[in-house]
């Protein structure tokens, strides 16, 4: 596992450093194979709360991000650990079910650390709402208006230059965000 750190209106010491290095690889015995991916870790200062942003790419395709705000660095590296930890043993779950169900290929994860240490509970995602609407060509500008005026932190639209569907959505530094697919 390569993990490339950096600071944003923070240095990062070589404790700081090592302590993120010691955490992360904590990460790798989830796995059957020693992990390859990239590991982008962003540290920074916002608003007083010492922030942790940590995106790792797996195989196949798989993203795990998390992040996590507190008053002391190194609670929030444990917690976004932790919370990576969560994410990798769902993950494990539903890959391993779906491996089963189809037939027996190896396992991404190893599966006596999960069995060992934790007892996964399945979560019930409730779907409690479905809407439809017509996608409106517009801007980036004017979506983002257009999000504004209805108080929501995302809006779907039809981006007229791309002629793709997009997402402008509200970040929490004050500041917007696009998504829109890969061509």
């Amino acid at each position: 596992m390569e993990i490339s750190i950096r600071g944003e209106h923070l240095e990062v010491t070589e404790a700081l450093g090592d302590y993120v290095d010691k955490k992360l690889n904590r990460l790798e015995r989830y796995f059957e194979a020693p992990l390859t991916s990239d590991v982008q870790v962003k540290l920074s200062v916002v608003k007083g709360l010492q922030s942790i942003e940590v995106s790792i790419l797996l195989t196949g395709g798989v993203l795990l991000r998390a992040e996590e705000r507190n008053s002391d660095m190194y609670a929030s590296i444990d917690l976004v650990v932790d919370k990576l930890e969560r994410q990798i043993r769902k993950h494990k779950t539903k890959t391993n079910r779906k491996i089963r169900q189809d037939g027996g290929k190896r396992d991404l994860f190893k599966s006596e650390v999960a069995a060992a240490s934790y007892m996964e509970e399945e979560e019930d995602f409730e779907l409690v709402r479905n809407k439809r609407f017509t996608l409106k060509p517009m801007d980036v500008e004017e979506a983002i208006l257009q999000m504004n005026m209805v108080g929501h932190n995302f809006f779907v639209f039809s981006n007229m230059e791309t002629d793709t569907v997009n997402v402008v959505y509200k970040r929490d530094d004050g500041k917007y965000g696009l998504i829109e697919p890969a061509m």
